[in-house]
């Protein structure tokens, strides 16, 4: 059974950085999709970023672009979230998510607290 595992998340405050690890268990196929969801207080779960593993190819939400920037490491099966200039509206719980399909949803990690105080 494939696992995904989070780590990364805590506190900062605005314009403060914060890095999101994701291992996953066995190797990915080159068709796999990484990405990170969050869902903050009171409000539904959103669709944050994506790479595919083959290609590398990247996919934003636009809240994040150009803040955010998600990569992946074939030799660890890992990906990460590089979160910049943060804002309290970041605030959030991430979920890393794995799948075959767009956005990647097939697998869920257990989520890791980020909390950006102004």
């Amino acid at each position: 059974q494939i696992q995904l595992v989070e780590s990364g998340g805590g506190s900062v405050q605005t314009g403060g950085s914060l890095r999101l690890s994701c291992r996953r268990s066995g190797r990915p196929y080159s068709s796999y999709i990484m990405g990170w969801f969050r869902r903050a207080p009171g409000k539904e779960r959103e669709f944050v970023a994506a790479v595919r593993w083959g290609t590398g190819g990247t996919t934003y939400a636009d809240s994040v672009k150009g803040r955010f920037a998600i990569s992946r490491d074939r030799s660890e099966s890992a990906a990460y979230l590089q979160m910049n200039n943060l804002k309290p509206e970041d605030t959030a719980v991430y979920y890393c998510t794995g799948g075959t399909s767009w956005p990647p949803q097939d697998t869920w990690g257990q989520g890791t607290q980020v909390t950006v105080s102004s």
